[in-house]
């Protein structure tokens, strides 16, 4: 509706009823800030009534707990009387273990389950000052305690200020710290000894019969990774990385010389990051991280060859052979992403690689499946068989790697779901903490990884806190 100039003019202000439009706002802010004080000093109240002091004339019950099943790191609620209000005067054991308080509010005590609570048993003590037992109490029923996979300490020292790390061979209690760890083996023939390279620094050999690490000398300046022959003494394989186009980048060392003694593989090879062995057909397959390409190496012929060309140059590229040797992933460091390559069993070598997971350049932290995850310099994986899978059939394995800039462990299914596994605990990123896999638990650059099938465990590299770390199940 149009309005004219001059029925604008018949509107005039009428100052009366604008003082009391005016007025209502201010009187309806009065009346809420009113309940919004009455609210408070009652929720005020409230507080002050549930903070009650420990009475010593009154005993300490224990009414409840809920949840009454879980593992180490489940968050507990005990219920109760006469708890008091003072966490620093009030300890809570499970199954013999001591709990972390996390607060108390009236009747309500939260505390986290501790590790190894096996037995269960719930106590609830009160202490004075000098922290000895003015009360205590006991659940009626017991918490029932599920072991469950741990991240520890396997081996090494932490060293909080770098300045004063140590290296050296020496027993499990007395080894030093080990800087850089880039790839873990086990002996095909011997599972109690498990070797690492340490890129420019010492590697090592880790002997689970004498406890004992030991250097592993091979006498190169820099040591990317280890595999092994998988025909006779399954002599183990070397590679030098190294920067010259004159120089052997796959070396052979023998058992037979207690693998002191080497022989150079193929033709000359820089930049040498990943090498694999078919576990079938035994030839070797290496990239080259200048040149871009993966090449094939036939024991039996002597014949080097070209494989195809990895999608970029100047990349480090990690491969894994799959168990049964249908397939192998590359692992594109520099890139952020994972390659599957599938093996034509009829001319015995691989094909052209395809993306499973990751953006290709495009660092980040993501959980989700093939090109939505998001990956940052992943670098060693292994393949774990999961029983889950037996019935359904088909591959039955799954891929768990170090995610090494996410400062996780990382586990890629069959189907290319990628999920975290271990690691980023406390809702934080890098760092050096024990615990429960995802809400404790910290690494630091972890590059490498091994698992023991027969003790059902992970070793992991933890290259930025120098030591070794373990995923296994509370003993």
């Amino acid at each position: 509706m149009n309005v004219e100039y001059s029925d604008v003019r018949r509107f005039k202000p009428n100052i009366n009823m604008r003082t009391k439009s005016n007025l209502m706002p201010w009187r309806f802010h009065w009346l809420l800030l009113g309940l919004i004080s009455v609210f408070l000093m009652n929720c005020k109240s409230d507080a002050v009534e549930e903070q009650i002091d420990f009475d010593p004339d009154k005993p300490v019950v224990v009414t409840d707990f809920t949840p009454k099943a879980g593992g180490a790191g489940t968050n507990l609620v005990v219920y109760g009387e006469n708890f008091g209000a003072d966490i620093s005067k009030i300890k809570v054991t499970i199954g013999g273990m001591p709990a972390k308080i996390i607060g108390v509010k009236g009747n309500s005590l939260y505390c986290i389950v501790p590790e190894k609570s096996y037995d269960g048993d719930i106590q609830v003590s009160v202490l004075n000052d000098n922290k000895e037992e003015l009360a205590k109490a006991e659940s009626k029923e017991n918490f029932s305690y599920t072991k469950k996979l741990l991240v520890s300490t396997f081996l090494g020292k932490y060293f909080p200020v770098a300045t004063d790390f140590v290296e050296k061979e020496g027993p499990f209690n007395d080894c030093g710290a080990f800087k850089d760890i880039l790839w873990l083996s086990f002996d095909p023939k011997n599972s109690n000894q498990l070797y690492f390279t340490a890129n420019y620094n010492s590697a090592r050999l880790i002997d689970f019969d004498k406890q004992y690490v030991s250097y592993f000398r091979t006498g190169f300046d820099r040591v990317s990774v280890m595999d092994w022959k998988i025909d006779g003494d399954k002599d183990m394989i070397v590679c030098h990385n190294h920067s010259s186009d004159t120089r052997y980048g796959n070396y052979v060392f023998s058992r037979q010389s207690n693998f002191t003694q080497n022989a150079a593989i193929g033709p000359y090879a820089r930049g040498v990051n990943g090498t694999i062995v078919h576990p079938q057909n035994g030839e070797l397959y290496y990239s080259r991280f200048r040149a871009g390409d993966i090449r094939r190496y036939d024991f039996q012929t002597k014949e080097d060859k070209l494989v195809f060309s990895n999608p970029y140059s100047g990349v480090a590229v990690y491969m894994v052979v799959h168990p049964t040797g249908d397939y192998a992933y590359l692992i594109q460091y520099d890139r952020h992403f994972i390659m599957r390559t599938d093996y034509d069993r009829t001319n015995k070598t691989f094909k052209i690689p395809y993306t499973v997971c990751g953006a290709a350049g495009t660092s980040g932290y993501a959980d989700g499946v093939g090109t939505s995850a998001r990956l940052n310099q992943p670098v060693q994986g292994v393949f774990v068989k999961n029983p889950a899978y037996q019935q359904a059939g088909g591959d039955q394995y799954d891929f768990y790697f170090c995610d090494r800039s996410n400062h996780a462990i990382r586990s890629l299914n069959p189907e290319g779901r990628v999920s975290t596994f271990a690691g980023r605990g406390n809702n934080g990123t890098s760092g050096y903490a024990n615990g429960d896999l995802r809400t404790q638990a910290r690494f630091n650059l972890p590059q490498a990884i091994a698992y023991d099938d027969q003790k059902k465990c992970f070793y992991i590299g933890d290259s930025g806190n120098w030591l070794i770390r373990k995923i296994a199940n509370e003993e």
